[in-house]
């Protein structure tokens, strides 16, 4: 392996590894992950340099990294090596129930999250922009308001609607699925589909595109039967069984980010979300009163907000802010170099984030104190992934970095 970045290890295609003090080939792209484990006796940073561009969030599942380059990639947590890719350009990915679901545009498939073997595959007439997936089934979204759910099993089509939503066909303002049940938003009405038949449960008035501002309707199912909507400068917390409106918060700027929820049953219950201008406001979960509204920088981006430990985190132009949950009191504001890219990830007491000033950032999540950053030659791309005091991260100098959460570049001690 070519070293550098302290010891970081570069893995490539075909990269190869052998049983320590001997010459035994152990490994090559189709390497048992156990063995790699056993072989490596301590673990290293790595990183994984791909032919083409990176996009989207990695994601980490059973031992394995999944990350977007054209093709699904699948990567070994622990060796860096890849233990599979698809054939076909992969626009869009998920990963769930023990497969990889996968979209080229015109066709849908399904491969085993394991070795990568073929499960199914299928064409659509239209061209798919994003795919959801949840207690076996998967719903996809095509170009001119097309939405269809299937089988994940075995690629069955369970049905099809036409003429939904058509104003935003991005990753981002797709329809949801969440507990069993779809959530679409066409013609100025939010609607709530049985995900296994398509039966219409509720719908519920949102406002168009000249209602909502030229803004995307974004959604925020959660597991304590409320669904909270932002649209336009509007936030709605709406009941999940009738779609009937417990309450109401209009704010004075565009909403670009959905509602982040935490229950009634944690110390930082509220409803939290941040307007295009910066401002972060903190709502009573039960009745939507405005609990407190901080200023930050202006966001453009559609993230949303994270609350962790009782702490509030988000980035807003070029800098990291955090603030208390309960009192709206900041904490701290940590500046990086340019935009702030994606959502920042709290694990072990450490927020890691990415910026497009090329670096990966970890901090102290508390105090804000920097731990260590790695520069890397091109744009940090979507939200890190953590695993076992792992962070993982995609650039866009076309390379995959596995880091040791606590020290960075620096060799994990075992």
């Amino acid at each position: 392996d070519d070293l550098g970045y302290e010891g970081l290890a570069v893995c490539g295609q075909g990269a190869q590894l052998y049983h320590a003090g001997e010459h035994r080939l152990l490994t090559s792209v189709t390497l048992d992950r156990q063995l790699a484990r056993a072989a490596v006796a301590r673990w290293r940073p790595w990183r994984f340099r791909m032919n083409n561009d990176l996009w989207g969030s990695p994601v980490v599942r059973d031992g394995l990294l999944y990350v977007t380059s054209f093709e699904v990639h699948a990567l070994d947590v622990a060796s860096g090596r890849r233990q599979f890719k698809t054939r076909e350009v992969a626009w869009s990915m998920a990963v769930t129930g023990g497969r990889v679901l996968a979209s080229d545009g015109p066709s849908l498939y399904a491969l085993d999250a394991a070795g990568g073997a073929d499960r199914w595959r299928i064409s659509l007439d239209g061209w798919i922009y994003a795919l959801r997936a949840d207690r076996g089934t998967v719903v996809t979204a095509t170009r001119g308001g097309g939405v269809q759910a299937w089988e994940s099993a075995n690629g069955e089509q369970l049905w099809e609607l036409s003429g939904a939503q058509t104003d935003f066909e991005t990753q981002d303002t797709a329809p949801v699925v969440h507990g069993g049940v779809v959530y679409l938003w066409g013609e100025g009405l939010l609607y709530a589909l049985e995900a296994r038949t398509g039966a219409e449960l509720w719908r519920h008035p949102v406002g168009d595109t000249s209602v909502t501002g030229g803004v995307p309707v974004r959604v925020a199912p959660s597991d304590d039967g409320v669904v909270h909507v932002s649209a336009g400068s509007r936030v709605l917390a709406l009941d999940a069984a009738t779609g009937a409106e417990r309450w109401r918060f209009d704010a004075p700027a565009a909403i670009l980010c959905p509602p982040t929820y935490e229950s009634p049953r944690s110390r930082a219950a509220g409803i939290y979300f941040a307007d295009y201008l910066g401002t972060v406001y903190a709502l009573d979960v039960t009745t939507g009163d405005d609990r407190w509204r901080i200023a930050t920088e202006a966001r453009a981006g559609t993230d949303p907000v994270l609350v962790a430990d009782g702490l509030v985190h988000l980035g807003s132009g070029t800098a990291m802010y955090t603030l208390d949950a309960v009192s709206g009191t900041p904490r701290w504001r940590f500046a990086a170099g340019d935009s702030i890219v994606g959502s920042p990830v709290v694990s072990g007491g450490r927020l890691h984030f990415g910026s497009e000033d090329h670096c990966l950032y970890t901090l102290d999540a508390v105090s804000g104190r920097l731990s260590w950053k790695l520069e890397t030659g091109g744009a940090i791309t979507g939200t890190p992934a953590t695993a076992d005091g792992m962070v993982f991260a995609c650039s866009k100098d076309h390379c995959v970095y596995a880091l040791d959460a606590a020290r960075g570049t620096r060799q994990s001690q075992s």
